[in-house]
Order: structure tokens, then sequence, then C-alpha cells
């Protein structure tokens, strides 16, 4: 049963949070070529926001499948998984926080244009923190240092 919740934590990561790293990271340089009236890029901002909360609501299968996963393996409390778990929280937390909520800002357009331009290089520095903090998991995932299950 392990190794099909493992499968499944995988997949689930590869199919959720990646689309949203690649849609969030493109989302304030599409949002400054917009600003700046680069034709279709404008029309490209909803579609990439929309990638980000779709897959973001799909994304919450990541953690419950990886806590089954670690439950049924029995190292749910090993200093890797616990650790794992808060940056998984503080991911959720920056991206339903701050890049959403940035994003629909900028979508609505609403300020003045230096305003506007302010906050895509906020939203691109938060946006560079929730992307770290899905490495920093991923590679914990890959390493599980302190793990007795192994390397």
């Amino acid at each position: 049963m392990s190794a099909v919740l493992l499968a499944v934590h995988v997949l689930a990561a590869i199919v959720a949070i990646g689309p949203v790293c690649v849609a969030a990271s493109m989302f304030p340089p599409e949002a400054r070529r917009a600003l700046g009236e680069e034709p279709g890029a404008a029309a490209r901002l909803p579609v990439l926001a929309r990638i980000c909360r779709t897959y973001a609501l799909v994304g919450v299968a990541v953690p419950v499948f990886g806590l089954a996963t670690a439950s049924s393996m029995g190292v749910l409390t090993e200093p890797w998984v616990l650790v794992s778990i808060v940056l998984t929280v503080a991911a959720a937390g920056v991206l339903a926080g701050m890049v959403l909520p940035r994003q629909r800002a900028l979508l609505e357009g609403a300020g003045p244009r230096e305003a506007l331009v302010a906050t895509t290089g906020r939203l691109a520095a938060v946006t560079g923190v929730f992307n770290l903090l899905w490495a920093v998991v991923t590679v914990l995932m890959i390493v599980r240092p302190g793990s007795s299950t192994g390397v």
C-alpha cells in the first residue's frame, strides 16, 4: 500500500505543483509586458492566474497523500518529514496569502501604473519564495536527512 500512496503522492506533486510554479513564475514578467502594452500579454495573464488557482486546488492532494504515505511507512515523526510539512504549509500560505491576491490585484489593474509595476516586483519576489520552499521540500523528499529508511 505504501508504494501506491507514494506513487500517487509523487504524481500529484509533479502534475499539480509543477504547473503552479511555472505559471506563477511566468505571471510577473507577463504583467510587466502587459503594463508596457505589449500585444497579447494582457490576454495571457488570466490564463496564467487560472492555472495557478486551479492547480493550487488540485495541489491539496500532494500533502494529503504525503501524510498518508509517511504514516503508512512509519516515518511521520521523522525530522525530514516534519520540516517538509512545515515548509509545505508555508508554501501554501505564501501562495494563498501573497501570490494569488497579488495576481488578482494586477488582473484588476486598479491604481496608478507605477504602483502596478511595483506590485509585479513584489509578486516576483514572493513567487520566488514559493518556488524555493517547494525546491527545499523536494530535496528533503529525495535526500531524507537522518532517515531511518535509508537513502
